[in-house]
């Protein structure tokens, strides 16, 4: 089993010991939220971008972010992570400025409604209506839909919504250490259930809040992996880690999506943990490895 190295094993506790205990003594989610509104914002400026507005795509709260570089540049619709419990647009601002920046890419970020309050399937819908929003305000443009975490979840529903409900019409579908499996039950769930940041009980945690109703647990737009035709959906990237909980969703659905003739490009660090592209600031592999990412969409779109 792959163990971290020192400055990986440092990250990792230092980001559990400034997490709370979701699921266990931690699950009142006003509760949850307040913790992490109290947290103090960061002390860099964030990256500039030629443009960024938040904007409303038919009663669904988007974020705009375009670099300016070509009017007819290629766009990709991100979903944050967060377990479909917690981030939103402001957590995930870094990461889609720094993936602007370095795609050329129009980043149209999607502020979904959130469980327990909004349980599935209002995260998929929502996404799939800020994204015929996103083909109407940028028409005849290439676009992705990428995601990390539950996000990329949601991307890979998008990809079945958009091809089951005629468009519109993808290009590239980008997933990093998606979450795909409510019912937790690949190896990785067991051999990396704690110690390594995101845990069992936070995974238990999150698919109960989003998926309370356990005859949900295997449609399609909930679990992916459960889907028996992944045929004519776009190109993919997957992106997983290995001392990550989720590691086998992710290498499970690059599987299915080979078997189905859809060409996928499977990148995995074996010694890195779950979140880690965003913590490229800290961590050197973590930053060629997100170079990489957004270095394959790049190439998918065709962005200049």
């Amino acid at each position: 089993m792959t163990r971290p190295s020192p400055e990986v094993r440092a990250l990792i506790d230092r980001a559990a010991a400034a997490f709370p205990p979701l699921g266990t003594e931690m699950t009142d989610i006003a509760e949850v939220r307040a913790f992490f509104a109290s947290r103090p914002a960061p002390a860099l400026p964030p990256l500039p971008v030629a443009h960024v507005r938040d904007d409303d795509a038919q009663g669904v709260p988007v974020r705009v972010y375009d670099p300016c570089r070509h009017e007819d540049a290629p766009v990709v619709l991100f979903c944050h992570g967060g377990g479909f419990v917690l981030c939103d647009l402001d957590s995930h601002d870094d990461f889609c400025r720094r993936m602007a920046d370095a795609t050329g890419a129009v980043v149209v970020s999607v502020d979904y409604r959130r469980a327990p309050e909004h349980p599935f399937p209002a995260g998929p819908e929502d996404a799939y209506t800020a994204l015929l929003w996103t083909a109407k305000t940028f028409p005849g443009r290439r676009t992705a839909v990428a995601g990390d975490s539950a996000g990329a979840n949601l991307a890979t529903v998008l990809t079945l919504l958009a091809r089951d409900r005629g468009g519109p019409e993808l290009a590239f579908q980008a997933l990093y250490y998606p979450m795909l499996d409510p019912a937790r039950s690949r190896p990785s769930h067991r051999e990396n259930a704690r110690g390594y940041f995101l845990t069992a009980d936070h995974l238990r945690w999150y698919w109960d809040s989003y998926l309370p109703d356990p005859a949900r647990r295997t449609e399609p737009r909930a679990a992916p992996l459960a889907h028996a035709d992944l045929t004519g959906l776009p190109p993919a990237h997957v992106v997983t880690a290995g001392l990550d909980p989720l590691r086998d969703d992710g290498l499970a659905y690059a599987e299915a999506l080979t078997a189905a003739r859809v060409p996928v490009q499977a990148h995995h660090y074996a010694g890195m943990f779950h979140g880690f592209l965003s913590m490229a600031a800290a961590l050197p592999e973590a930053a060629g490895a997100r170079e990489t990412a957004f270095a394959t969409l790049r190439t998918a779109l065709g962005a200049q």
